[in-house]
């Protein structure tokens, strides 16, 4: 072996042996973690809250990556849930009304269809006088 091949490279951990000491007891360093979502929330609050990524992500053996997605997902539904609007009862009224318009525009589609049908499609029905 040769001095090139036994040298480390410069910036490696003194222990990379120890890459998955992180990890749950019986969990392969090889298989991906699955964080519940209370774990991905309390994650993402600690980052809110400023503690650094890169201590987060070696506290919590996952990338840097996958909690910069988890803080932006939480960032993205965090701003859609402030956009929305409380409901009142006028929201109900308003949906028991739209309800009843499309009942009544059914039955009037199905009344135009039952009155072509009877007139044989033409639009009035020829009448002989009576005289």
């Amino acid at each position: 072996m040769d001095k090139e091949q036994g040298r480390k490279p410069e910036g490696a951990p003194e222990s990379a042996h120890h890459a998955g000491a992180g990890a749950p007891s019986g969990a392969d360093a090889s298989t991906p973690q699955r964080f519940s979502a209370a774990r991905k929330v309390a994650a993402v609050t600690r980052l809110l809250r400023g503690e650094p990524l890169e201590v987060v992500a070696r506290e919590l053996n996952v990338t840097v990556a996958r909690l910069c997605e988890w803080r932006e997902r939480a960032l993205a539904a965090a701003a859609s849930a402030m956009t929305e609007r409380e409901r009142d009862e006028r929201d109900e009224e308003i949906a028991r009304l739209k309800a009843k318009v499309g009942a009544i525009t059914m039955a009037n589609e199905l009344l135009e269809e039952k009155i072509a049908a009877l007139e044989g499609q033409r639009p009035l029905a020829q009448r002989r006088s009576r005289r």
